[in-house]
Formats: structure tokens, C-alpha cells, sequence
């Protein structure tokens, strides 16, 4: 991944301590001894308005150690018809994850953790097609009035890891009348492709192996979390933002295990 970054820049962030090498543990790999997995920059500050009250949230960028060859490489695998190339292609390489956490996340002992799956029609557009606006609003919402936490944003999660392109086709299918699932099913592509394990890798080493709390509703993130090595100690329910437009994309995800209310 950084084949194309000057030698004498990344020299001088890693002296700085503000590029850090990991590896599948969560430890920092120090004097080049190990395998890197993810390296991480940071923090940035980024002044962000949370509730109308301006915070100086600490930004973690993260990305998985892929080189272009192996991108490459992968992208000839799907060509090939691998599933298995085409899901590692979805999920991971050359997506550029981040951690937002407010100031002194790296010293609590359990945070409330929001891990975001990206979602540009939701996140940006204002779609209310989904829940995950309002959600990432409500999530930043809770931990500034708790004082503690940290958004970690995974890029690379569209539409549960296809994509923009194809959730946009996966959306003219649902008005057909397929489900979220359904549709992802019928382009070929996995349900839901997303893997979590490289928001625990970072958490490990940002909070020195301590347990968070999870904010959401779905229980497979919490298994991704701990399969990673990330100790969850509970899950936070998050619901936010209900309305006409969701409510059957929502009832298709408490299908699928989500911790959603029976009234719905």
C-alpha cells in the first residue's frame, strides 16, 4: 500500500510515531522483526459539531498491508471466477478504514465502540432508505454524553461489501419487491461479504488489549470482533431512525438475527 509514498516521508512519520506498523495481534512492529498486517496513521485532529457542541475528535486512518501486485493479482483471480478472490477484492484491498475517537479513547478500559459499515447513500446523501445515518449520528450522539468512545468507519462495506454500483441494481430489485438479502443473492454476491476483524486488529492495539462496548444490533459483528481477539464485554443496543421507508429493509434484517424491536 505504500509502494508509492516517498521513503524520506514515511521515514519521518515513523519517527514521529505517527505511521505504526501492526501485526495480526494488534502489536506494533518495531525495528522491522515481524510480519505487518495494518498500518495505522495518527491521530489527526478533526473538529467535528457533535449535538451542537464543536469536538476535537482524534482520526485514526488504517489500512491493510496489500501491495499493487497483489491487487493485481486478485483482480485476475475474479476474472478467473474465484469467490473467494472476488470476496477479498469486495472487502479489503486498498480501502483506507478510520477510527474517530474522542480525546482520550487510548486510555479508557471499556469505550463504547461503534463499528460503521460505510454507507454513502445513508451516511451522505441522507437516504432513509436504511438506518445507518442516523445511526452513525446517534452513535457520535451517545459517546459524547458519555464522555468516552470512538466511530471506527470501514470504508470499504458498501451495501454489506459489493459496492456502490451494485447496491444501486441490489435498490432497483428491493422496489421489485426482493429483500436487501435477497437482491444481494441474485447479483451473484454473497448476503453479506463484510469482514471485521481489522477493526479489532486496531483496537487491540489502541486500547492495549482492553474490552469495549459494542454499539449495535447485529451479532455477527460482535463474533467478527472476538474472532479478531477484540473482548467485547457487552452489546449496546443502537436504534435510531425508523421510519416508512425502512421498516421492511429493517424487518428483513431482525430476519437475519439483528436485536431489533418485535413491534417494528
Amino acid at each position: 500500500m505504500f509502494s508509492y509514498v516517498d521513503s524520506k516521508i514515511r521515514q519521518q512519520l515513523v519517527d514521529k510515531h505517527q505511521l505504526v506498523d501492526l501485526d495480526r495481534n494488534g502489536e506494533e512492529i518495531i525495528g522491522g522483526d515481524g510480519q505487518p498486517y495494518i498500518s495505522i496513521l495518527g491521530p489527526v485532529t478533526i473538529p467535528r459539531i457533535i449535538a451542537g457542541q464543536e469536538v476535537p475528535l482524534e482520526w485514526y486512518p488504517f489500512v491493510r498491508r496489500v501491495e499493487l501486485a497483489h491487487v493485481q493479482a486478485s483482480a485476475n483471480d475474479v476474472q478467473g471466477g474465484g469467490d473467494e478472490a472476488l470476496r477479498e477484492l469486495l472487502q479489503t484491498n486498498m480501502s483506507v478504514n478510520s477510527v474517530f475517537a474522542l480525546p482520550g479513547f487510548r486510555n479508557e478500559t471499556n469505550p463504547l465502540v461503534r463499528v460503521h459499515s460505510c454507507c454513502l447513500t445513508g451516511d451522505i446523501f441522507g437516504s432513509r432508505r436504511c438506518d445507518c445515518g442516523p445511526q452513525l449520528t446517534a452513535a457520535f450522539e451517545q459517546m459524547l454524553e458519555e464522555g468516552n468512545g470512538a466511530v471506527i468507519y470501514m470504508s470499504g462495506h458498501e451495501g454489506r461489501g459489493i459496492g456502490l454500483w451494485a447496491k444501486a441494481v441490489t435498490y432497483l430489485l428491493q422496489d421489485d419487491g426482493q429483500d436487501t438479502f435477497e437482491a444481494n443473492v441474485s447479483l451473484g454476491l454473497p448476503e453479506d461479504s463484510r469482514d471485521f476483524t481489522d477493526a479489532a486488529v486496531v483496537l487491540r492495539y489502541l486500547l492495549s488489549q482492553h474490552p469495549i462496548r459494542l454499539l449495535s444490533n447485529n451479532p455477527h459483528k460482535r463474533a467478527h470482533l472476538e474472532q479478531g481477539g477484540q473482548t467485547v464485554s457487552t452489546t449496546v443496543p443502537l436504534v435510531s431512525g425508523i421510519c416508512e421507508h425502512n421498516v421492511r429493509y429493517l424487518r428483513s434484517k431482525r430476519k437475519k438475527g439483528h436485536a431489533l424491536p418485535d413491534e417494528m
